[in-house]
């Protein structure tokens, strides 16, 4: 057996099963999960017509790189969405189709870290957990940058140690941040890439959540945006990772892709291709269409502009509650313990959340996420408003 196997930590959504063992909620009160991030609006309608007519490819094996249809798409949405200048992303060398963002970013650490040399990988704290795993599995040691409200929940770049940063080898970043919802301005990521830069590593930066934001006018920017304004034209030392499952509301289509660095891109393509992550014919067309239109999208960022016009007044008489810069999280004090209050909860009113403490490790200033919870609004608009009164009745019967 591998022996880094033992080094992993439980995954947080099998810690809390464990919590919630044993605990009977009201048997007349419907459950309402809100501690998965799992989008259930309605798929796209372009999307399942795309499936539909792509059933007629499944006779050939799909190649690695994917179809140049597909990473066209991408390429064009990245200079639409980000203001990239037209042209400048080259579908050839600079976009990769992937299975979802979660798997590229456990490939993408088991290409570039070096084990030999006693790698660092830098995530945020608290942070989405294949970020750590993938750094323990390729034989790295995580360091944990703490990102608290006295930071804006932005991790805190200039607290990095000059020894951390002389062996980091990639630097994670999640804009905007799961849990927390803070974006990263421009400022903050050109500084990152200063950083890589002077000490030579990557930066990897998670946009899953880019589509989800409360301003119109004030989009989350990308990695690749900032590189290109600061002069770094083919996108040194950067990788993206963006995704359909948040955008589109098609998890279960597991399609999103990378794109950066075409000399990172190229190391990486040749794992995946021993990896056998290629992906399914019929997905790349129906992802094709997704990326290409962007209409279906902001009905989405509707939706949840709603859930949090209407969740946000029932919760603050009872939490301080604040409405994030992007993504579809809230990220509660709950002013004690998370995980009794999760479970206590779960037991009152059959609302289920994550307590922050399993999405943060502790540090020398303690664990980030203790006495906090994140609510994933991805329920119905119906469901979370039942939700958020049944948390309010909860706090103040």
């Amino acid at each position: 057996m591998n022996p880094r196997l033992g080094s992993l930590h439980t995954y947080p959504f099998e810690k809390l099963n464990k919590l919630l063992a044993g605990a009977l909620p009201p048997a007349q009160l419907p459950p309402i999960p809100l501690y998965i991030g799992e989008p259930q609006h309605e798929p796209p309608a372009l999307v399942l017509e795309a499936l539909r007519q792509g059933v007629n490819r499944l006779g050939s094996y799909p190649l690695t790189a994917g179809t140049l249809e597909l990473r066209t798409s991408a390429a064009r949405w990245l200079e639409r969405r980000f203001s990239l200048r037209a042209g400048s992303v080259d579908p050839a060398t600079m976009v990769l189709p992937v299975n979802g963002t979660r798997e590229a970013l456990f490939a993408l650490v088991q290409t570039v870290v070096d084990p030999s040399d006693m790698p660092v990988v830098i995530t945020p704290n608290p942070f989405y957990q294949i970020y750590e795993g993938a750094a323990l599995l390729a034989g790295a040691t995580p360091f944990y940058l703490n990102a608290t409200a006295a930071s804006h929940f932005a991790p805190d770049l200039d607290s990095i140690p000059k020894a951390v940063l002389d062996r980091t080898q990639v630097l994670f970043l999640c804009s905007p941040g799961n849990p927390t919802g803070a974006v990263l301005h421009q400022n903050y990521l050109a500084r990152a890439l200063d950083l890589a830069e002077r000490h030579n590593f990557i930066v990897a930066a998670d946009e899953c959540y880019a589509e989800i934001f409360p301003d119109e006018a004030a989009p989350p920017p990308s990695l690749l945006e900032v590189a290109q304004e600061t002069g770094r034209d083919r996108f040194q030392r950067c990788i993206v990772f963006h995704s359909l499952s948040k955008r589109s509301s098609v998890p279960g289509l597991r399609s999103g892709f990378v794109a950066g660095d075409p000399e990172l891109l190229r190391k990486f393509l040749l794992y995946r291709t021993y990896h056998g992550g290629a992906m399914s014919p019929m997905v790349q067309m129906a992802s094709a269409a997704a990326w290409d239109d962007d209409a279906h999208v902001r009905v989405n960022r509707q939706l949840y502009r709603e859930k949090f016009d209407r969740v946000l007044p029932i919760l603050s008489p009872v939490l301080t509650a604040r409405k994030p810069e992007g993504a579809f999280y809230l990220w509660l004090d709950v002013d004690g313990d998370d995980e009794r209050f999760t479970r206590d909860l779960f037991a009152a009113q059959n609302v289920a959340v994550l307590p922050g403490s399993y999405l943060g490790r502790t540090t020398e200033q303690g664990n980030p996420g203790a006495g906090h919870i994140r609510l994933s609004l991805t329920a119905s608009v119906e469901d979370c408003v039942t939700a958020a009164t049944r948390i309010r009745n909860f706090l103040a019967p």
